[in-house]
Order: C-alpha cells, then sequence, then structure tokens
C-alpha cells in the first residue's frame, strides 16, 4: 500500500508557514506499516493541483491533499479533486446543515461564502469527525481513493486518527497489529547511538522484527523508534517491552523518556517521587526553563518559582551576584544557592554565561555555566553550546535539566 502526501497552500511555498502536517503524516503512515514515497508541496492554482494529484495517483494507491478546504476563493483543492475525478461538485445537505449550526452554536451568523465549504465531488463521502467548519473528504477513484483534509492541524489530526487510518488499514488488507515505542534520548549524536547499537541492529536486520529507526529532534536529542509487528496485541507488547530492555541495557542513562514524555516531565516527575521542591534563577535561559517547568507543575507542588533577573541592580540585590562576576563559575555557584534559599526550595538550579555580559574572555565562545545547590552541596558544570544566542538559550535549557535529572539518579 502505497499512500502521497499533497500540502496545498502559497502561503508554504513563501515560507510564511511551515509544513509540519506532511511530516506528522509521512510518520503515521510509517508506523501503520503504509509506504509514503513521495511528499509535495503546491501552490493555489487549480491546474498545478490536478497535476500533482494527478500524478500522485499515478504512483500511489491513495493521495491525502492538506489544505484548500476553506471558504474564500483561494481554497480550490474541492474543485480540482472533482476534476480529477472527473465529476461535478455538489451541495451536500448534511454538510451544510452541520456548518450552519456550528455557527449558531457559536452565536455567530455564518457568512454566505462557508457554503462553499458544503459542495464536494459527486461521489465523494464526507469524513465523519469535523472540528471545524471544513468537512474532510474520501473520495474513491475505482481501486484508489483521495482524502481530503483541512490545513489547520488539529483538525487533520483528528480526521486522519479517526477516519482515514482505518480506511486505509482496510484497504490494505491488514489486520494485524503495528505498535512502537519510541525512547529519548540527550548526550549522543545520531552517529554515536548507531555505533552503540550496531550489533543490535545488525540482529534485527537478519530477524526482520523489531526495527530500529533514529530521529534527530534539535536541541531535543535523539529519538530512538522501536517498531514491531505481530497477529495480537499481547504479542506486540511483549516484542516490544523485549527490545527496549535491550536498548536500555546498552544506553542507559542516555534514555531520558519513553513516548510522549519530556526532560522537564521526567525531572519533575523525579522530583515529586523524591519528596523535592525545586527553585530556578535564570540568566542565560531567560526564564525558558521556567515557562517549561510551570506548563506542567501548575500547582507549585515541585516548582516553588524563578527569579529572571535582567537589571543588574536585581541581580544583585536578588542573589548576590555583582555585575562583574555575571558569566562565570561562581556566579552560577551563587545564584543557585541564592534562588534555593530565596524560594525556600530543596534544590536550586542556575544559568549563567560569556554571552550575559559583553567583556573579552579566554573561554570559548557559547561556554555557559550550569548550577545545582542542595543539601548535600553545590556542582556547576562548563558546558561551550554551538550557535547563536537562541540556539545557546535552548541548549541551557535542556542541558541544565538533564544535569539534574543525572544527579537526581545518582541520589542528590
Amino acid at each position: 500500500m502505497r499512500c502521497e502526501v499533497i500540502a496545498i497552500g502559497t502561503e508554504l511555498l513563501l515560507g510564511q508557514i511551515t509544513d509540519t502536517n506532511s511530516s506528522w503524516i509521512g510518520e503515521q503512515l510509517a508506523l501503520a506499516g503504509i509506504d509514503s514515497l513521495h511528499q509535495v508541496k503546491v501552490g493555489d492554482n487549480f491546474d498545478r493541483i490536478v497535476e500533482c494529484i494527478r500524478h500522485a495517483l499515478s504512483r500511489a494507491d491513495a493521495v491525502i491533499t492538506c489544505g484548500g478546504l476553506g471558504p474564500t476563493q483561494d481554497d480550490i483543492t474541492r474543485e480540482a479533486i472533482a476534476e480529477v475525478l472527473g465529476v461535478p461538485l455538489a451541495d451536500l445537505r448534511v454538510a451544510h446543515e452541520r456548518i450552519r449550526h456550528m455557527f449558531e452554536s457559536r452565536g455567530r451568523v455564518m457568512p454566505e461564502n462557508n457554503l462553499r465549504q458544503a459542495e464536494v465531488p459527486q461521489g465523494a463521502s464526507t469524513i465523519a469527525e469535523q472540528p471545524g467548519t471544513a468537512p474532510g473528504l474520501i473520495c474513491p477513484l475505482g481501486d484508489k481513493v483521495i482524502y481530503a483534509v483541512p490545513g489547520v492541524p488539529h483538525e487533520m489530526r483528528t480526521m486522519f486518527n479517526g477516519s482515514i487510518l482505518n480506511d486505509l488499514r482496510q484497504r490494505a488488507g491488514f489486520t494485524g497489529i503495528i505498535k512502537s515505542c519510541v525512547l529519548k534520548t540527550w548526550g549522543h549524536s545520531e552517529s554515536g547511538l548507531a555505533e552503540l547499537l550496531s550489533e543490535r541492529i545488525e540482529a534485527l536486520d537478519v530477524a526482520g522484527n523489531p526495527t530500529i529507526a533514529f530521529q534527530a529532534s534539535g536541541i531535543e536529542g535523539i529519538k530512538v523508534r522501536v517498531t514491531v509487528k505481530a497477529d495480537d496485541e499481547a504479542t506486540a507488547e511483549r516484542l516490544i517491552d523485549e527490545e527496549v530492555r535491550n536498548i536500555r541495557a546498552i544506553l542507559g542513562t542516555t534514555i531520558f523518556g519513553v513516548n510522549n514524555e519530556t526532560m522537564e516531565s521526567v525531572v519533575l516527575d523525579a522530583l515529586r517521587e523524591r519528596g523535592l521542591t525545586l527553585a530556578v534563577a535564570e540568566i542565560t535561559s531567560g526564564g525558558l526553563i521556567s515557562t517549561r517547568l510551570s506548563a506542567i507543575d501548575t500547582s507549585g507542588t515541585v516548582f516553588r518559582g524563578s527569579v529572571v533577573p535582567v537589571a543588574g541592580a536585581v541581580r544583585e540585590t536578588l542573589l548576590g551576584v555583582p555585575h562583574d562576576a555575571i558569566g562565570t563559575a561562581e556566579a552560577a555557584r551563587t545564584m543557585a544557592e541564592a534562588v534555593r534559599k530565596a524560594l525556600g526550595a530543596d534544590i536550586g538550579i542556575s544559568t549563567t554565561g560569556l554571552h550575559d555580559v559583553d567583556v573579552a574572555s579566554d573561554l570559548p565562545p557559547g561556554t555557559t555555566f550550569l548550577g545545582i545547590a542542595s543539601a548535600s552541596g553545590t556542582d556547576v558544570e562548563k558546558v561551550p553550546f554551538p550557535g547563536d544566542r537562541e540556539r545557546i538559550r535552548q541548549f541551557a535549557v535542556i542541558s541544565l535539566l538533564n544535569y539534574l535529572r543525572l544527579k537526581l539518579l545518582a541520589g542528590i
């Protein structure tokens, strides 16, 4: 079974919007065992959209189009699909009423333009899930099919998970189970992980099931995805668990999370399990650590709060760090200890570095100091981060949280 993805919208070609939909769909198709060999972006041009759909159908069994289902004049995906199918558009009364009801339920009057969204290619059916005003479409063409979904990510995902994936699996005749587990790592490059796991990968290549794949996730680390195929859920779970244990035995604490876990959620869970609280002092990261922690621990049971001192007087008054000490190991030490005491936390952590002050230094550019203070003492790690200021800030966030995670595992 082959499925191609066509992302529609001139704004995608101009770089005004990043096409995350195609990447997400591609990942879901891979997890379902469906080959997706081509993905295309095309602007809001009728002839070019028609050409793209026809070309995709010549290579694939199914095509998913994203975007162009809105109510405005440049939303022409419905018309292009009708042209490919060789049928007219028809006003679908059920879709018409659903859209009108959606507006009325929000206390708004439906613009007449929205009635365009109820026009569907003759013979097509609408997707049952409809979180927005745009109905998704299932358009059969012989033994092939075109799916049309909105470009709004959450609407697209709802339709894909609700109807499209099941329809694709039925068309592919696959009745077994495909299951994946994603292990998130920090501290090794993709090539480094591949080298560590080389013997395991070679053994699995011979066996054919499970499989291991790597996915670079930028500053968030490298993901190791384990995928299995099985006849039933229980067998799939057993194979996944066995392989995850094998990988953990090799990678150890390099693995920080599984599936939807994030570095901050793992750290907060570890602190909560140990009955510990946390305070943060940030100069380099400028509040980014606090933002990520507070998004999860909204009640403040673990994360007590933060100090993000921008003004020099605030740094000196609240944290006891004079201006000429900013960007040093001693500043990181003082900040971690001061914020721990000020906010009454069990642990204080801090970030500061060369880029926080405009002074000459013999240290490599991007050098950052990460501090951790607890009842057992204070430690500071010096790390030279690459890139511009924004990348250094992001590296500081994930690196300090990982530093704390490893300290907790070691029994801080």
